[in-house]
Parts: structure tokens; sequence; C-alpha cells
């Protein structure tokens, strides 16, 4: 019975086996005809069509030697250069020259490395541990099919087919360990022991990579823009700092810090932070138009904005470095380093204003010089913004056809209090007297 019974377990896994070996040659030949759909060895004649999934992938652009401002639809830097054109920037083009370290590719940092690719920057530096998950794909940038990969890995790759100009490296490192450390430092350090970037951009999520990031640039003495989201999604910031000018992340360390708590405790099993890709994608639009004024020299940078959803609110502060800081580097620094030096306003860019922003004025649009719209007329109270004027005469406010001596002539004219009642009691006299006679 035992010898039966083994002899049926045999022809039952024989029987399995030759069903796998069935299955196999199924998948081998569906592969080969991929393979032949692929190439196109499938369609031997010049008139058999090949099905839309047989489409080619197109190739990335070639690189642009130069930044050009030909208005043309093939150049991809007409409109940024256009920026200069127009005065805003007066050399757009230092933009190339540029370097930018990226520290944490998530909900804000990936978008801002995606900006600033598009926006024709030198070099990018990105820095992130983690890999792409699906719950990634709530916010902007990552794709599902980039599930497992490195987000160093996934961002090099899609940035570098949207603009083969930029520089890209990626490290996958943990900045917050004592090895993740130093090499974060040697990384972002030239031969001479001095940063060779030119701003460093924290979209990390945690207190404790961001002091990893405020002690390395302390050290180099370099300046960053330090940014953030709520856990409720509906609120964020963006903060500069500036070693020794303005406060470091260790002079006003946040509530939770401040009170002694290690932030790692307040993490539940089961539970996540809210994300919204509207907020992260302000939030990130912030943080590189921040990046750009410092960069490009232009405009004002303020130290500190905050954003509200819920209320539509911007906060604006400075924050001052603390003589108390608990870094001790910092306090150095604040003593070598004036606080006159803060980077917040930008000279303009030289506008010639003899020359129009357009050659082409299909509609005629001229604006008025300074002396016409001044003798303009204003609308009641309001007066017209500089350079416009009225194109029909304004209606004037009716005048009071009568004389301002005729109406003080009747406001004087008027019975006083006690005429009327002189009136009124000569009115109740008579009123008795004609009750009487009847």
């Amino acid at each position: 019975m035992e010898a039966e019974g083994a002899i049926a377990g045999i022809e039952n896994i024989e029987q399995r086996i030759s069903k796998m070996q069935g299955e196999m040659q199924g998948i081998n030949a569906r592969l080969e005809a991929a393979v032949k759909l692929a190439d196109g060895s499938a369609y031997p004649t010049a008139s058999a069509a090949k099905p839309a999934a047989a489409k080619k992938v197109q190739e990335p652009r070639t690189k642009e030697t130069a930044m050009s401002a030909e208005v043309v639809d093939s150049n991809p830097y007409s409109r940024l250069m256009a920026l200069q054109r127009m005065g805003i920037v007066s050399n757009y083009q230092a933009i190339r020259q540029k370097r930018v370290a990226i520290v944490g590719i998530g909900g804000v940092g990936s978008v801002a490395a995606e900006m600033l690719t598009r926006c024709g920057i030198g070099s990018l530096l990105l820095f992130d541990y983690d890999k792409v998950e699906l719950a990634n794909m709530n916010r902007l940038f990552f794709r599902p099919e980039q599930s497992g990969m490195t987000k160093t890995a996934a961002a090099t790759e899609t940035l570098i087919n949207i603009n083969p100009d930029v520089e890209l490296e990626g490290h996958t490192l943990n900045i917050t360990t004592l090895n993740g450390f130093d090499e974060f430092k040697r990384i972002l350090s030239d031969d001479t022991d001095k940063s060779r970037v030119d701003l460093v951009l924290s979209c990390v999520d945690n207190y404790e990579a961001r002091m990893t990031i405020n002690q390395v640039c302390l050290e180099l003495n370099q300046t960053w823009l330090e940014s953030g989201v709520s856990e409720d999604a509906v609120s964020g910031h963006i903060q500069l700092l500036q070693p020794g000018i303005t406060a470091c992340f260790a002079c006003v360390p946040p509530l939770v810090v401040a009170s002694g708590i290690d932030e790692r405790t307040l993490k539940r099993e089961g539970v996540c932070a809210a994300s919204l890709p509207t907020t992260m994608g302000i939030i990130a639009g912030l943080l590189v138009q921040h990046a750009l004024k410092l960069l490009l020299k232009f405009g004002e940078v303020t130290p500190y904005v905050g954003y509200s959803s819920l209320k539509d609110f911007f906060p604006t502060m400075s924050l001052k470095p603390n003589e108390s800081c608990s870094n001790g580097l910092c306090c150095k620094l604040q003593s070598s380093q004036p606080t006159s030096e803060l980077a917040t306003t930008n000279p303009a860019a030289d506008v010639d204003e003899s020359s129009p922003f357009h050659e082409d004025n299909e509609w005629g649009i001229e604006v008025a010089p300074e002396a016409e719209a001044a003798s303009s007329p204003a609308l009641g109270e309001q007066a017209l913004p500089e350079g416009l004027s009225y194109s029909l005469p304004v209606q004037q406010p009716a005048q009071s056809e009568v004389a301002p001596d005729a109406e003080e002539h009747m406001d004087n004219t008027e019975p006083s209090l006690e005429d009327l009642m002189q009136q009124l009691e000569t009115a109740s006299s008579s009123n008795k007297g004609d009750s009487k006679a009847h």
C-alpha cells in the first residue's frame, strides 16, 4: 500500500511538472512575439500597419550649449530669457553657473528640484535615503512605475529627460547618522574645505535632519533655506538662514523640542501625517522663488514667510540670531558678521526704457506720460493709477443752486424752540375758546 501511494505521488508530481513546462512554453512564445513586435520583424511587408502599442519612445532633446533669447518654439529658454529683456533679472544666464543642494526629495523637495531643472539651474545635488512608495502618489512628481526605486534615482531619471543641460548628482544617504553627517559635509565641500554649492534647500520632515543641515551649514558658513509643511497639510513656511546674520535653527527651536520631548515618541503605529499636493506645491513654489532671487540677485527676500490655507494668510517676520544660542559656532559667527549684511533686498536690474518690451504691438497699447496722468481729473475721491487717464470728460458732482448767503439766511430764519412752544400754547388757547363758544 505504501509503495502504491508513493507511485501515485510521483505520477502526480510528473503531471504538475508537465503542466508547468507547458505554461513556460506559452510564456516563451508570448515573449518572442513581443520581441518581434517591438523590433518590427512581425510585420514583413511595408503595407502591414503596426499597432499603436509599438510606438518608439521619444528621445530626450539635445543639450543646449548656451541660453538663447530667440523667440522660437524650439527654444526651451526663450520665456526665461524674457525676464532679462524685461529688466527683472540683469543676467539670467548666470543660473547655469549655480549649484544647489536639495536635502529631502519628498513632496516639497521633488517639486522644487523639478522647478529648478526647468529654470535651467547649472547643477543639482539630491539627497535622500528613502524609496518611492505607492503611498507617495498623492503628491506631485513621482509615478507609480517608479515604486521601489530610490527617490534620488527616480528623480534623476525624470529630471534628466526634462532638461539634459542640468548636471545631476544623486546621493542615497541618511545624513542624521555619524557616517552620514561626515559624508554629507564632504560632498558639499571642495578641496579647500569650503562649500562648493551656492545654496542648500532643506525639504526634510523632522527636527533631527534640520539640525544636521544647520550644523553643516554653520561649519561651512553656507546660506540655506528651510521649508516645512504642517502635519494637517493646510499650512507651511519657508525661512532664510544666513550663519551669524539670521537666527540659526538652534536659536529658536520648535516648542516640542524646547520642551524636551523626543519627536520620535510622537509617532504612533498606523497613524500618518496628512498630505496635500496643493499645499506642498505652494511651499515648493515659494521656496524656489526665494532661491532664484538669492541666486540671481533680484527682488526682495523675506526672511520668513508662512502660509495658512484655511485663512489665505501669509505672515512674514524676521528672526534675529539668539545671543545665547546653544550652538557655540553660531555665537562665534554672530560676532564676526554684522547684521547689516542681511540679503533681503537686491538691486533692480537696469531697464532700457527707450526700447519696447516687445517689438510687435498689434493693439497699439501705449503708456501715458506721468505729466498727462497727473493732470487727469479724479473720479470722486478715487485717483487713477499712474500712467492711466480718462478718455471721456468726467461728470463733476452737482453743485447746490442756492447761494451760500441764502443758505445762511435760511438757517438763521428757522424758528427756535421757544418760538415753537409759544405757538403751540397760542394754538391750544384758541382751540379751548372755540370749544366754549360751541
